[in-house]
């Protein structure tokens, strides 16, 4: 009977391990935040994208406008800070 009972707890305590293997790192809601934060990071990547010029002999003055120079870098920082803000989010408390 002894053998027995300590089958029954080794199949207990492995179920239990798989149990915990399905368990996510992050709950739902960090991900969402997550997915939006890798969104505002790929916008502000767009933002800065383009403005050169096709002939190397003509400068384009495109490059240093407010789009690319202020606008883009400031929303892939915003985009960073909702990242590390979903990784920080602790949604039990």
């Amino acid at each position: 009977m002894p053998r027995n009972d300590r089958m029954k707890k080794q199949k207990q305590e492995l179920g239990q391990k798989q149990e915990d293997l399905h368990e996510f790192l992050f709950e739902k809601i960090n991900y969402k935040i997550l997915l939006i934060g890798i969104a505002v990071i790929a916008l502000g990547f767009l933002l800065m994208s383009g403005g050169g010029s096709d002939d190397p002999n003509v400068f384009n003055e495109d490059i240093f406008n407010f789009r690319r120079i202020r606008l883009a870098p400031t929303t892939v920082l915003i985009g960073f800070g909702i990242t590390i803000y979903a990784i920080l989010k602790n949604p039990k408390k």
